[in-house]
């Protein structure tokens, strides 16, 4: 029996781990890819697949799903499926799926590497060098220890949790947000549980690791910017949306916060004139916080996996409808 795989994404030119799994497990299945504009593709070809192996970035609309004949599954290649109708496709009995901590260990990296740039301030010293400053003569104002430090996490999921004991191990007092998380399981974390507000006015650093859903848009706000210490910084690696980007702009430049760190930004990929990036104290990076070759080998094998889970009606671990 033959059955297509329908891949949308503009991310990897490499589908080799995928193609490997396939043949042993679908000897018979044909490839087929498309790009993020691919209403041409779905006419032509797409609403025949049996499974489609998405990225993050494509829309995957209830109009588009419709169209789909004979789909059994709705793969995402990544811990985030904001963009997938996933109502319309449990209506049409389509499973979707993401990958949950697959990179959970290259996300406490990416934190902790936040953490002690803005601790350290390795990057800041030039000028001080071209003056003649050496030495002490060349700090304007002495830091605390990164053990000394206070870390407010926003979401106590996987990565908030892995976050945590990282940050645990450094010797940081940890406090935690997440209402849908117990008392219990955050204190068996060496943390402390606080509200929003609380987490924001008592901390040196700030990590987001909140699910991105109509629940969460626009949830941090300036209301919890002003509560920041001039110096404390905050650090992103969940979704753009989740902040009001402009109000945080707005915090950085009126020093309200010493600066944040931003792995997510609300326009995914951006065009490259937005404002967020012209903005002294904001340092942005192009949505890399999940890579590394394991977690590349990872996530590509789980994708796989729970799409063929989903064509042989078996219920996958990772399905989120």
């Amino acid at each position: 029996m033959s059955f297509l795989v329908w891949i949308i994404d503009e991310e990897w030119s490499d589908y080799k781990d995928e193609i490997e799994i396939l043949q042993k497990e679908l000897p018979n299945c044909e490839l087929r890819f498309s790009t993020y504009t691919y209403e041409k593709d779905l006419t032509s070809f797409g609403r025949h697949a049996d499974l489609i192996f998405a990225q993050i970035y494509a829309k995957i609309p209830a109009s588009v799903i419709a169209q789909l004949e004979h789909c059994k599954g709705i793969a995402v290649y990544g811990g985030g499926y904001d963009r997938v109708d996933i109502k319309a496709a449990r209506a049409k009995n389509i499973g979707v799926t993401n990958v949950r901590g697959y990179c959970l260990e290259d996300i406490e990296d990416y934190v902790m590497a936040a953490i002690y740039r803005s601790n350290k301030q390795l990057d800041t010293y030039a000028e001080a060098i071209h003056q003649g400053k050496w030495g002490a003569q060349a700090v304007r104002e002495p830091i605390h220890r990164v053990s000394s430090s206070t870390l407010f996490i926003a979401g106590c999921g996987t990565i908030g949790s892995g976050v945590a004991k990282k940050a645990r191990a450094l010797g940081m007092q940890v406090l935690i947000y997440d209402p849908y998380v117990k008392t219990d399981k955050i204190t068996s974390l060496g943390a402390c549980k606080v509200t929003l507000e609380e987490g924001f006015a008592a901390a040196d650093f700030v990590s987001i690791h909140i699910k991105c859903d109509e629940t969460t848009e626009n949830l941090i706000t300036k209301k919890h910017f002003d509560l920041m210490k001039p110096t404390a910084y905050l650090i992103n690696t969940s979704r753009g949306k989740i902040l009001n980007e402009q109000e945080l702009i707005k915090a950085v430049s009126s020093k309200k916060m010493a600066g944040a760190i931003l792995d997510v930004i609300v326009q995914e990929p951006p065009q490259g004139n937005e404002n967020i990036f012209a903005q002294k104290n904001i340092l942005i990076t192009p949505h890399i916080s999940y890579i590394s070759i394991e977690s590349y080998k990872e996530l590509k094998r789980r994708t796989v996996e729970n799409a063929l889970k989903m064509l042989k009606g078996e219920r996958p671990a990772d399905l989120v409808n």
